[in-house]
């Protein structure tokens, strides 16, 4: 049973992980640069729509669930080759800190200042000023995701490679 519950573990971490990374590595290399091109009132709209479609139960399961797995998954190979339990455990930080808490303390109180905003009916000025305030730090703070998910994805392979 516990070795059953360990592969389901690590297989839905990896899964979880090399989706949100996937996610993050797509919307930093195509959607930000794409939308990034348009006008302020488009940009904003279209980050506020997509902002407003992505928050559904499969995506916070996806990209919320290695924040939990990776842990589980650090704390159940613990008794394993220490170089699987070290990449599985630095994984988990990484994502919990880099995906997790950036998520939640930097790039979701931008959204949520973009989705109280009113844009059809904002000023050509304000307009520029919401999308300074909001454009380069999103990114940034996006950035750090993408390098932290992605790295997250890299070192739970070493560790699988690094079991046999």
């Amino acid at each position: 049973m516990e070795i059953k519950f360990k592969f389901i573990v690590l297989l839905l971490g990896i899964l979880f992980t090399g989706l949100t990374s996937g996610l993050c590595f797509t919307w930093t290399n195509a959607v930000t640069p794409g939308i990034g091109r348009l006008n302020d009132l488009s940009f904003l709209q279209s980050f506020q729509a997509m902002n407003r479609a992505i928050i559904n139960k499969s995506f916070l399961i996806v990209f919320f669930g290695p924040v939990f797995l990776l842990m589980v998954n650090a704390y159940l190979h613990r008794n394993t080759n220490p170089s699987t339990f070290w990449a599985f455990l630095i994984a988990a930080i990484l994502f919990f800190i880099g995906v997790g808490l950036v998520t939640i303390f930097k790039n979701v109180p931008l959204n949520e200042i973009l989705d109280k905003t009113i844009l059809e009916t904002a000023s050509i000025g304000d307009l520029a000023n919401l999308r300074e305030l909001f454009e380069q730090p999103w990114n940034r703070w996006h950035m750090i995701r993408t390098i932290t998910s992605c790295t997250s994805f890299v070192l739970l392979l070493i560790g699988i490679i690094n079991s046999k």
